[in-house]
């Protein structure tokens, strides 16, 4: 079994970890575009293009299953890599876990970059499923970029600024960019003791746990944590084979399929 994922950066190794722990027997493509990224700031067109320029690098090594680990490549560029690969690739896109985080009740915050938050798809998302439940956005702006490069001063003052925008007596806080999973627990660390006394513990909703969930469902292969780990792994950078940089070994997502791919023979 051969499963590829797909982000402009290190966003894609939360979804990466979570597949691996599911089915450490997996081989898994990590493919990604340093000579391209951030995407975010770029047009629409310029993203799907980029973004099929990924998928086709990962496309090429036959995966049984393609992951968009990244939600502005699932936001304009789904549709185009579905087109392209599908039947043949199953492709499994990244939405913002809105509708568990509305379903567990509000009031809700989504974290999210400034060019999502207050779009309309983000929009759309809570129009359907958080009617009627307190929803706050909350823009991050510098957050992914600093979670990338592993800037820990960076990653702390985006942190807290988006802290400071987040209502007192929420609930949960959704992670709408595939990077912030990366730093979740500084995020509950930084929220937490702003919330009111009466606020239970924050939950924090993200994504990875359900895209992979996802993606063994579309391919008919169930979960086998137990599984001996055998699974190799193999990195392209903008197209060409290479290896994790460096910033990304700072996330124990990152060592853990390193050292995991270590130890194969």
């Amino acid at each position: 079994m051969k499963i590829a994922l797909m982000d402009s950066g290190n966003g894609l190794l939360a979804a990466a970890a979570a597949v691996h722990r599911l089915r450490p027997d997996a081989d898994l493509v990590l493919s990604s575009d340093p000579d391209g990224m951030p995407w975010g700031p770029r047009t629409p067109e310029d993203i799907v293009a980029h973004a099929l320029d990924c998928a086709r690098s990962a496309a090429a090594l036959a995966p049984d299953a393609l992951i968009v680990a990244c939600n502005t490549a699932s936001v304009h560029a789904l549709a185009a890599i579905r087109a392209e690969l599908e039947p043949a690739i199953p492709v499994i896109g990244t939405v913002p876990a809105i509708k568990p985080a509305a379903a567990a009740g509000g009031p809700v915050a989504i974290w999210a970059t400034p060019g999502t938050t207050g779009s309309p798809y983000q929009r759309g998302l809570i129009r359907d499923f958080a009617a009627g439940v307190e929803v706050t956005e909350v823009p991050c702006p510098g957050l992914a970029d600093a979670v990338q490069y592993a800037d820990s001063a960076a990653v702390n003052a985006a942190v807290a600024a988006a802290a400071a925008l987040t209502p007192r007596n929420v609930r949960s806080v959704v992670l709408g960019c595939t990077h912030y999973e990366l730093v979740a627990e500084r995020i509950r660390a930084a929220v937490q003791p702003l919330l009111s006394p009466a606020v239970p513990r924050l939950t924090l909703y993200g994504s990875a746990e359900a895209v992979a969930a996802q993606t063994l469902r579309r391919i008919g292969a169930a979960p086998a944590p137990g599984a001996a780990p055998s699974g190799r792994l193999t990195v392209l950078l903008s197209g060409r084979e290479g290896s994790i940089d460096p910033a990304s070994l700072t996330y124990p997502e990152g060592r853990s399929l390193v050292e995991a791919a270590a130890v194969r023979p």
